[in-house]
């Protein structure tokens, strides 16, 4: 048996993560799953091409999957920091760089590490 490729791992860490935030958000249903896997199929050529970009592609599927979603459902995940006005969703910053985050423009502040909007909520992120 081969040992796992540095792209490969970085693909599978993050499938994990963004899995992790759509269970937390209850809305890992297998046609949502279906568009994390496209996402992985997708950014693996684009990893392969710039193996320096590992670092980056769980923050790349983190959106490819939120853009997805608004097309198909809405936005994802919404905000479970700001209690009034309009829903609005998070937004994975940095847009590409390493150690993505959850955070929330309209108040300023990180929600959660991309893969761990669990534990910043109790568990549960609307859809």
């Amino acid at each position: 048996m081969e040992p796992i490729s540095p792209v490969e791992q970085a693909l599978h860490t993050a499938r994990a993560l963004v899995l992790a935030d759509l269970v937390a958000g209850e809305v890992a249903h297998a046609d949502v799953v279906s568009l994390v896997e496209d996402s992985v199929a997708g950014r693996r050529w684009w990893v392969e091409q710039w193996p320096q970009g590992a670092t980056y592609v769980a923050g790349l599927i983190a959106q490819d999957v939120q853009d997805a979603l608004l097309e198909r459902y809405g936005r994802w995940p919404l905000c479970p920091v700001c209690g009034s006005g309009d829903p609005h969703a998070l937004d994975v910053e940095p847009e590409l760089g390493p150690d993505p985050h959850w955070v929330c423009h309209k108040a300023g502040v990180k929600v959660a590490a991309v893969g761990s909007l669990g534990s910043a909520t109790g568990g549960t992120i609307s859809s």
